[in-house]
C-alpha cells in the first residue's frame, strides 16, 4: 500500500529524457532538487540557487529553464531534457561536440547549463526571435546574423566562473553553423524521417 500523502506533498510523474519517473515530493521541492537528490541526475548543477547563474539550466518543452526557480510539481506533464538526455548513445549532441572541439569549458561546472542554453539559443535564433542586441527586430527581417554580440547577449544568463566566454561563443557559433547546414540538407532531401521515441505510460 502506497504511503498516505500529507497536505504538503503530492505524487507527480515527471517525464525526463524520455522516461517517466513517479515521485512523491514536497510542494516546495524545486525541479533542480528533484533531479539531483531524488533521481540522481547530477549533471544539472546547483550554483547560486537564485536563478542568477544559469548552472541549473535544463530544457522544459524545448525552452530553457532555470530549474532552481521551478517547482517539481509544476513540471508534471512537461517534457524535461537534462544534459544526460542530450547524446544519442555514444554520439554527442552537435552542441556538446562543438563545446568539446572549441574547448568551451575549463572546470566544467557550468558546462551542462551552458550547453542546454546554447541548444535553446540556436533554436530561438532559427525561429527568428530577436534579442536585445538585434538591430532589426521586424518579423519580416528574419533571423539576424548570429554574430558574437548576438551570441553573448543570448547566452548572458549563463555565467562561467572560469571566464571561458571566448571559447563558449566560438562553440555556439560552430554548433549554429552545423544546425543551419543540417536544416539545408533536410530541405534538399524532402521530409526528414521522424525520430519519435515512445515510452511506456
Amino acid at each position: 500500500m502506497a504511503p498516505a500523502l500529507s497536505s504538503t506533498s503530492s505524487a507527480v510523474i515527471l517525464n525526463i529524457n524520455g522516461e517517466k519517473h513517479q515521485l512523491t515530493v514536497d510542494h516546495r521541492t524545486t525541479l533542480l532538487d528533484a533531479l539531483r537528490e531524488r533521481l540522481d541526475l547530477t549533471g544539472t548543477k546547483k550554483g547560486c540557487d537564485q536563478g542568477q547563474c544559469g548552472a541549473c539550466t535544463v530544457l522544459v518543452d524545448g525552452r530553457r529553464t532555470v530549474s532552481c526557480l521551478n517547482l517539481a510539481v509544476a513540471a508534471e506533464g512537461r517534457e524535461i531534457t537534462t544534459i544526460e538526455g542530450m547524446a544519442a548513445g555514444d554520439r554527442l549532441h552537435p552542441v556538446q561536440q562543438a563545446f568539446l572541439d572549441a574547448d568551451g569549458y575549463q572546470c566544467g561546472y557550468c558546462t551542462p547549463g551552458q550547453i542546454c542554453s546554447a541548444i535553446a539559443v540556436i533554436e530561438e535564433h532559427a525561429a527568428g526571435w530577436p534579442s536585445a542586441a538585434t538591430e532589426d527586430v521586424r518579423p519580416e527581417a528574419g533571423p539576424p546574423p548570429l554574430t558574437p554580440d548576438e551570441i553573448r547577449e543570448r547566452m548572458s544568463g549563463n555565467l562561467c566562473r572560469c571566464g571561458a566566454y571566448v571559447s563558449i561563443v566560438q562553440a555556439v557559433a560552430r554548433a549554429a553553423e552545423a544546425h543551419e547546414a543540417a536544416a539545408r540538407d533536410d530541405d534538399g532531401a524532402g521530409e526528414p524521417a521522424e525520430t519519435v521515441k515512445e515510452t511506456a505510460a
